[in-house]
C-alpha cells in the first residue's frame, strides 16, 4: 500500500505535466469524472460537508484498521478536488489521516488558483476528513 506521502508526490508528478490551469483544471474534472459513485443511501443532510459553496457529501467508515471514504459532489470541480482527498486519505489508519500533512494542494497550485469560496471549501473537506479520523481514533 501507498503511504500519504507517496500518493501526494504523484499527484504533483501528474499535475506537474500540464503547463497552464487550464490543463489543470480539464485533469482535475477528469479526476471527479472517475471519482466512483457514492451510494446514494450516504447522501443525506448529515453527510453534507458545511462550509462547501457547492453541496458535497462525505462518508467514512473504518473497516478494519483503515478509514475508507466515498463522495460525491454536484460541481465537477469540487469532485475533482475531493477525488484527490479521498485517493490520498482513504483506506490509512485514522492516525496516518490525522498526522498527514496535504502538501500536495500548496505544490500544485490549488491554493492560488482557486476562488475563494472553492478554497475555504477544500478546507472544510480536509477538515471534516480529518475529523472523521479523530473520531475513529477515539472509539478504537
Amino acid at each position: 500500500m501507498s503511504t500519504i506521502s507517496h500518493t501526494q508526490d504523484e499527484l504533483i508528478e501528474e499535475f506537474g505535466l500540464f503547463e497552464d490551469w487550464a490543463d489543470k483544471y480539464e485533469y482535475l474534472i477528469d479526476l471527479g469524472k472517475k471519482l466512483l459513485p457514492m451510494s446514494e443511501s450516504f447522501k443525506t443532510e448529515e453527510n453534507v460537508i458545511k462550509g462547501c459553496q457547492s453541496k458535497v457529501w462525505l462518508h467514512a467508515e473504518k473497516q478494519g484498521d483503515l478509514v475508507v471514504f466515498q463522495a460525491d459532489s454536484e460541481a465537477i470541480i469540487v469532485k475533482g478536488m475531493i477525488s484527490m482527498l479521498i485517493r490520498v486519505l482513504s483506506n490509512h489508519t485514522p492516525e496516518e489521516i490525522m498526522k498527514a500533512d496535504l502538501y500536495f494542494i500548496d505544490q500544485i497550485g490549488m491554493s492560488q488558483h482557486l476562488a475563494q469560496t472553492r478554497s475555504n471549501g477544500l478546507v472544510s473537506m480536509v477538515k471534516q476528513m480529518k475529523n472523521y479520523a479523530v473520531a475513529f481514533h477515539a472509539i478504537a
